[in-house]
């Protein structure tokens, strides 16, 4: 069967694994592509990758990739030349990857002095036809929860009564609709967006190890909250300003004043 998307030039599809989920941050640890040529022959490469800093245990909870998996990998400068030489000439294409993956191989790209000349690439992400095909959008949940259309759509009164019967609808009847969906408030906030308790963010920025809070994520991880406060004040200015999740500015700010976190209950 030939590729149903009529290709100018080789298409690759990647997926990418990663140390977390920031891009200009965080660093890749497996790298998967397909290359789909115009005549619709396949190539596969993966590569496992040395991310120079430690995996954090739960993102490895996630991919099941730890620090001894890749510690005798190449780094992705070791392994930039190979890579760039594989996507050369090529367009893109991944599931969420306009968010996620291409940013994240351009800016590998770039710690390595290589132009991944994204300007020129064109980019289909499978994620975004997805979502344009299958809206999710309110108006689309009263249709499918309601099987009514959504009148007043975008006016904040018809809204919120429209979401309410929608979240009452996707509760009701446990038997029929999602079983396994909790039916208490706290149990379904952990289920929607888990939560560990020993982070004092919701994306574990600053987290509790040894009796005390640390920054959790880049050079700095591991480093006493308190000793940042006292002897490196620009760094938390840098976090207040940076791309950061307002509870993690938050926490910078307060530390900022000489305030840390509560600890985690016992």
């Amino acid at each position: 069967m030939s590729f149903p998307l009529e290709l100018k030039r080789p298409l690759v599809v990647f997926d990418i694994e990663s140390t977390g989920v920031y891009p200009r941050r965080d660093r890749i640890i497996e790298l998967a592509a397909i290359k789909v040529c115009p005549g619709g022959a396949e190539t596969r490469r993966c590569w496992l990758l040395n991310p120079t800093v430690h995996i954090p245990e739960e993102t490895t909870a996630i991919h099941g990739i730890s620090d001894d998996d890749v510690k005798n990998c190449p780094t992705f400068a070791d392994a930039a030349g190979d890579i760039a030489a594989f996507f050369d000439g090529c367009d893109l294409s991944g599931f969420n990857a306009d968010r996620f993956d291409i940013p994240c191989l351009e800016e590998e790209f770039a710690r390595c002095g290589i132009n991944f000349a994204l300007a020129g690439r064109r980019r289909i992400d499978v994620q975004r036809i997805y979502h344009r095909m299958e809206p999710r959008d309110l108006t689309s949940a009263v249709a499918y929860y309601l099987r009514r259309p959504h009148d007043g759509a975008h006016g904040a009164e018809a809204d919120a009564a429209a979401t309410l019967e929608v979240l009452k609808a996707q509760l009701a009847r446990p038997e029929e609709r999602y079983r396994n969906l909790p039916r208490d408030v706290d149990a379904l906030d952990g289920y929607l967006v888990p939560r560990d308790p020993l982070n004092a963010d919701r994306n574990g920025s600053f987290r509790w190890k040894n009796g005390e809070w640390v920054v959790n994520f880049g050079k700095k991880r591991g480093t006493p909250l308190k000793q940042i406060m006292l002897n490196e004040p620009n760094y938390l200015k840098w976090m207040i300003k940076g791309d950061f999740e307002t509870d993690a500015r938050m926490i910078a700010a307060d530390a900022l004043e000489g305030r840390l976190p509560p600890p985690p209950a016992s």
